[in-house]
């Protein structure tokens, strides 16, 4: 079906994803709307990350999308069930392949998730690990400085190994997981500090990259893979600096992004 896939993000982290759907899916063209301008979401009320959610969804579905990805962990924690329930085209968020990837790589069934505030405060990952093997013993913490640290496009350099690992430490020292979920589509962007930090023998497990499998699985359930070969032309929109988007997203892709756009969205009611 020549409809795009739509791909929603708190900020410049859903890139990952949609860096892994653009390698799986290469004749797939995506939308991709980054709310830079109000990021982060994890410090943000429950209704709030709603409301946003929603205008970002409101604005992708004017683009005639045939499946959503919900490209954030807070706005999946809040907002599934309920885009599930309300949209008549598949929607999948990123905690339930990232659940599903980290229990076939533990072996001691010790996990842990890192994330943002309110990715943690929500239990959304030990839920779903929870539904898959009530054995696991799941060890969360929040890291909010590393959502703003990539938003600025801060991915190395001493100051950056600094925050990571004096962020990590409590997580280091009083659990004995032998798997981590960056449980934040941003945290990928910084996942070489966090497995030196951890440690080699640490499994991490990206969440988007086990997403864009899932995606895959879908479209083809559903019949709407698109079928020919072609160069897609994707789109991707930020709420915030275009520039500093354009950068980031040029330093992340292996191709340059050419169609970046500005975007102002919305105040719009739930379907």
């Amino acid at each position: 079906m020549d409809r795009p896939i739509g791909v929603i993000d708190s900020g410049v982290g859903g890139m990952t994803v949609a860096r892994e759907l653009m390698r799986q899916l290469p004749n797939e063209e995506l939308i991709y709307v980054g709310d830079t301008l109000r990021c982060p979401y994890g410090p943000r009320p429950k209704e709030e990350v709603i409301e946003y959610t929603w205008q970002m969804v409101h604005f992708l579905l004017k683009k005639q999308i045939k499946m959503l990805v919900i490209a954030c962990n807070t706005a999946t924690a809040f907002t599934l069930q309920e885009l599930k329930a309300t949209l008549d085209i598949p929607v999948l968020g990123v905690i339930q392949p990232g659940a599903r990837a980290a229990i076939k790589g533990t072996d001691n069934l010790q996990i842990g998730v890192i994330g943002t505030e309110g990715t943690i405060k929500s239990k959304a990952y030990a839920d779903a690990l929870h539904q898959i093997n009530p054995f696991i013993n799941v060890s969360g913490l929040a890291c909010p400085a590393f959502v703003p640290m990539v938003e600025q496009g801060v991915l190395d350099g001493p100051e950056a190994h600094k925050v990571v690992r004096e962020t990590l430490e409590p997580l280091k020292q009083n659990s004995s997981i032998d798997t981590l979920i960056l449980g934040c589509t941003h945290y990928p962007l910084l996942e070489n500090m966090i497995q030196q930090v951890m440690g080699e023998d640490i499994t991490v497990i990206c969440s988007g990259d086990e997403t864009a499998r899932e995606v895959s699985v879908i479209l083809e359930y559903y019949q709407l893979l698109y079928q020919s070969n072609r160069l897609p032309n994707h789109h991707f929109y930020t709420t915030g600096d275009k520039q500093l988007f354009e950068k980031i997203a040029n330093d992340w892709f292996d191709t340059p992004i050419l169609n970046i756009h500005s975007l102002q969205l919305e105040v719009t009611q739930q379907l």
